[in-house]
This record gives C-alpha cells, structure tokens and sequence, in this order.
C-alpha cells in the first residue's frame, strides 16, 4: 500500500481550502473597507464573488458601487 499519493492529494486539498479561505477573506474584508459591515444584501453575493479568479473579483470590489454589485450577483 502506497500512503504518498494519498498524502499529496490530501496535502493539494488542504492548499486549495487555505486559498480559497485567504480568498473569501480578502473579498469580506474589501466589501467591509467600502461599504461598513455586511449586511443581508452584500452577505449572499460573497459566494459568488468568491467564484471568481481574483484578478477578476478585485477590480469589481474596488470599482462598482453597493447597488451594483448587490445588481449583479444577486
């Protein structure tokens, strides 16, 4: 029985959560620099910003307002 491919994809899924963790954070804290804390309206769209390569989601953060992020990934 062989433990080291079981080992590296564990390892490869473990990297990959704290990446997607460090994103989800980053995307919370720009919305709460912006707008003050989120609230029921922004809280939902964070998944589908998430989604999103950060070279993607970081110039909507910074660029659109509330209304139209809330607009578009509602």
């Amino acid at each position: 029985m062989r433990l080291a491919p079981l080992y590296q994809q564990d390892r490869e899924q473990a990297t990959q959560q704290g990446i997607e963790q460090g994103e989800r954070l980053v995307v919370e804290n720009l919305l709460k620099v912006r707008f003050g804390e989120l609230d029921n309206e922004l809280q939902p769209i964070i998944s589908s910003l998430v989604a999103l390569p950060p070279e993607e989601f970081t110039p909507l953060l910074l660029q659109l307002s509330r209304e139209e992020l809330i607009a578009r990934f509602s």
